[in-house]
């Protein structure tokens, strides 16, 4: 049984945190750079490295090199030669976009359409989809998906901006994309009153934040027709292609489809492509963006997704069990989270043991795997 241990790299986006990834690893903050996302996985964009008797090597040539010890035939048969999920930690010291994601099929459409006319703008870096999910290791914060278009009316009627009626009267028959494209495409000259008109009128606490962060940017307003969720540390959120959302504050394991695609519509400084983002965009209402979790041995949880790219798992371990099978093959990542932790043998037969912060790569090759020791642990894998 051969597991590798992997080390991610961490991406300083100015989101990021200056303790969160630090602190989670045990190394002194506040950095000096945000520490935005830590990526674990084998994208050609920020591959892992795998450690091994012939030193590190990314993981994306350990896979190249042979995919179907590394994956599986299984998984090597529907996706290919290569790991169909990223997983991440996402330490978010400040709001992220608003954003979303193209499902499959538009996304191998639209990327082949970029790649034969150079002339088109760059909104894709991969052909793949990008549906994802993420668990709180601390209170974390978020604005997930639509909801209920006359609660969200009745929000901006509460601001008693005249100007806004037609919004207001979009949402009230159950308009979304009308709603959601007046606001994108507010007239440029308008835009500051407008924010400004959010952040003086004491209606909403999280939009004033955005509005003195993002002033002009209309995106202040979408963020009022968005579910604002609070998660509890083991709580998770799923985001299904084309649902607008955005992180807000806090820590979280997050797990998606092996792709970098994102379509942004503001709240940032980054490039924003509003007709694009509503050709992906989902208008429908998400009631309940909190995914709930399911035990599936003791001391292992799961969360269902609706997708074959990815299955996520939680496992606990309190020094009065024996080891826990993790009950998944294939290619994994083990990710600990706290405590110290024993996940097999690597190539040369040293124990590879894991505390918070650092991670394994288990092969399919590997066949089963147990954890043993004391702490938390989550593993990203394909389901069976």
């Amino acid at each position: 049984m051969t597991v590798y241990p992997l080390t991610g790299v961490i991406r300083p986006y100015a989101w990021g945190s200056h303790t969160a990834i630090a602190d989670l690893q045990g190394r002194p903050s506040p950095t000096e750079a945000p520490e935005a996302e830590l990526w674990l996985g084998a994208h050609p964009d920020d591959p892992s490295l795998v450690g091994g008797s012939a030193g590190d090597v990314s993981l994306d040539t350990l896979i190249a090199g042979s995919p179907k010890d590394q994956l599986g035939e299984q998984v090597t048969a529907e996706f290919g030669p290569r790991l169909p999920f990223l997983l991440k930690v996402l330490a978010a010291g400040a709001p992220l976009s608003l954003q979303a994601h193209p499902d499959r099929d538009y996304a191998r459409e639209a990327f082949a359409r970029q790649q034969a006319d150079p002339a088109l703008p760059k909104n894709y870096t991969d052909a793949n989809h990008k549906p994802e999910m993420l668990v709180a290791l601390t209170p974390f914060e978020a604005l997930c998906g639509f909801r209920a278009p006359d609660a969200a009316a009745d929000t901006l009627d509460s601001l008693a901006v005249p100007s806004l009626d037609p919004v207001i009267k979009s949402l009230r028959d159950g308009d979304l994309r009308s709603a959601v494209e007046t606001l994108l495409t507010w007239p440029p000259d308008d835009r500051e009153a407008l924010t400004a008109s959010v952040r003086d009128s004491g209606v909403s606490e999280l939009a004033a934040d955005l509005a003195g962060r993002y002033p002009g940017d209309p995106g202040v307003l979408v963020a009022l027709l968005l579910n604002h969720v609070r998660l509890q540390p083991g709580e998770a959120i799923w985001m299904p292609a084309g649902n607008l959302h955005a992180y807000l504050k806090g820590l979280g394991v997050e797990l998606m489809a092996a792709s970098d695609n994102v379509l942004r519509g503001g709240l940032t400084p980054k490039r924003v492509d509003v007709d694009e983002l509503l050709k992906v965009l989902r208008f429908e209402v998400l009631d309940d963006p909190i995914l709930r979790s399911t035990e599936v041995a003791p001391g292992v949880q799961t969360w269902q997704v609706p997708i074959p790219d990815f299955v996520l798992y939680r496992v606990d371990l309190d020094g009065t069990r024996p080891p826990l099978e993790i009950p998944a093959g294939g290619p994994r990542i083990i990710l600990a989270t706290s405590g110290d932790l024993f996940a097999g043998e690597s190539v040369d037969g040293t124990p590879i043991e894991l505390s918070g912060g650092e991670a394994a790569f288990a092969p399919a090759s590997a066949g089963k795997i147990k954890l043993a020791g004391t702490g938390q642990a989550f593993v990203a894998a394909v389901p069976a």
